[in-house]
């Protein structure tokens, strides 16, 4: 049963890295890659706690929370960048 849960959940994050590395290569503008770069991101972070679920141990915890300060801290500087642009 893990076996088949985990190659579900390898099959759907791969189809997400998929689709958001199309639309990074993609994307018209500045702001849809950016926003393509964040989903690849969270599909990162997906992967690594899922798989620290499936292997049942946390010491990849450090890892999940710098890969989210990176991206929470990326795309503030992307916003300030956006309005200062504008402006």
């Amino acid at each position: 049963m893990i076996l088949l849960l985990a190659a579900v959940l390898t099959a759907l994050l791969s189809v997400t890295a998929l689709l958001a590395l199309i639309r990074l290569y993609r994307g018209p503008t500045l702001l849809d890659r950016v926003i393509a770069a964040d989903m690849l991101l969270a599909t990162m972070v997906g992967a690594v706690g899922a798989e620290a679920a499936v292997n049942r141990h946390a010491t990849t915890l450090p890892v999940l929370v710098v890969l989210s300060l990176l991206g929470f801290v990326g795309s503030v500087a992307l916003v300030r960048f956006a309005v200062r642009e504008r402006a």
